[in-house]
C-alpha cells in the first residue's frame, strides 16, 4: 500500500458516491464498517460476519466465505465488494470483478497493518475522522501491550486452528505475529505453507512451551484438551483455550484484542501446573 486509498493489490480507488452499497465478504471487516459509521450502506455480508450481531441480523447473506453465492451477490447490485487474499478464493473475486464496480482487496499480515486498513476504508468512503480515532485507539492499545510484554518470558506456542488434521499457523501470518507481541514464537516455522498440517508426537510437544486451542475455524471446546494430552508427549504441556476473534481478527476488534491478548498472557504466565487448562 502507497496511499490511503490504494488497497493491497495496489489498486487506487476513488472516493465513493453518497450512498456507496458495501458487500463485505470479510467478517472482521464487516464489524469495522459498522465501527466506522457505514453500517446503513452495509448491503450484504456473509453468514460468518456475526458482528455486531443485532446490526447485521438484517443484512442480506451472500454465502460464506468461501461458498460465496455469485448469483445472490450480484443481485444486490453492490458499489462496492470488500474481499480478503486468506478468507476469499481467487476464482470468486475474479468473478465479482466482472460486475461490481469497485473490488477492495485487503490483506493485513500484522497488527501495525490495521490503521492502515482503517485509514483505507476510512478515506474510500468518507470517515477519515472516524478511522483515526479507531487508529489513535489502537496506537494507545499497541503501547499498553508492548509495555506488559517487558514483563513477560518468551514462550514456544502451538496454536491449533484445525483437528483431523491437526493444523497450526505458520510465523507468517497474522496470528503469528499478533502472539509475537507477547513474546509467543509459533512453534511451526514453514515459509511455504501458512496454515500447516501437523502430527501431535513427541518430537513437537518436546519443543514446545504451551499449547493453544482457538476458538475458530475449528470450535475447539474445553473437551478437546483431553485429546492433545492423550497423544505423545502431550500431557506434560499447559493447554489453553484462547479466543480466535482476539487474536486473528483484524479492523476493529484488534483493539480489544490486544488488551484481551495481554490479559490472557499474564494469565498463562500465572497459571497452575501444566494439566490445567487456561481459559481465555
Amino acid at each position: 500500500m502507497t496511499g490511503e486509498r490504494t488497497d493491497w493489490a495496489g489498486r487506487e480507488h476513488l472516493p465513493a458516491g453518497p450512498a456507496p452499497r458495501i458487500v463485505s465478504l470479510v467478517p472482521s471487516i464487516t464489524e469495522l464498517l459498522f465501527d466506522l459509521g457505514l453500517g446503513p450502506f452495509v448491503a450484504g455480508r456473509t453468514t460468518f460476519c456475526v458482528h455486531p450481531r443485532e446490526a447485521v441480523e438484517s443484512v442480506p447473506r451472500v454465502g460464506g466465505t468461501k461458498t460465496v453465492r455469485l448469483d445472490r451477490l450480484r443481485d444486490l447490485a453492490p458499489t462496492h465488494v470488500i474481499v480478503n487474499v486468506d478468507e476469499n478464493r481467487k476464482e470468486d473475486v475474479e468473478a465479482i470483478e466482472s460486475f461490481a464496480p469497485h473490488v477492495i482487496v485487503t490483506h493485513p499480515l500484522e497488527p501495525d497493518d490495521n490503521p492502515g486498513l482503517y485509514r483505507l476504508l476510512g478515506s474510500i468512503f468518507g470517515t477519515k475522522e472516524a478511522s483515526e480515532r479507531l487508529a489513535a485507539a489502537f496506537a494507545g492499545e499497541l503501547a499498553a501491550v508492548k509495555e506488559a510484554a517487558a514483563r513477560l518470558p518468551p514462550r514456544r506456542v502451538l496454536y491449533l486452528i484445525w483437528k483431523e488434521p491437526w493444523m497450526t499457523v505458520s510465523r507468517d501470518t497474522y496470528i503469528s505475529r499478533t502472539l509475537a507481541l507477547v513474546n509467543w514464537e509459533t512453534a511451526a516455522d514453514d515459509p511455504g505453507v501458512r496454515y500447516p498440517e501437523v502430527a501431535l508426537d513427541e518430537a513437537l510437544f518436546a519443543g514446545v512451551d504451551l499449547v493453544l486451542l482457538s476458538s475458530e475455524p475449528y470450535p475447539f471446546k474445553p473437551e478437546h484438551a483431553a485429546l492433545v494430552r492423550a497423544a505423545p508427549g502431550g500431557g506434560r504441556v499447559p493447554i489453553g483455550l484462547i479466543d480466535a476473534e482476539m487474536v486473528s481478527w483484524y479492523g476493529s476488534r484488534a483493539i480489544r484484542g490486544l488488551r484481551y491478548l495481554a490479559r490472557f498472557a499474564d494469565r498463562c504466565t500465572l497459571s497452575p501446573p501444566p494439566l490445567s487448562l487456561i481459559m481465555g
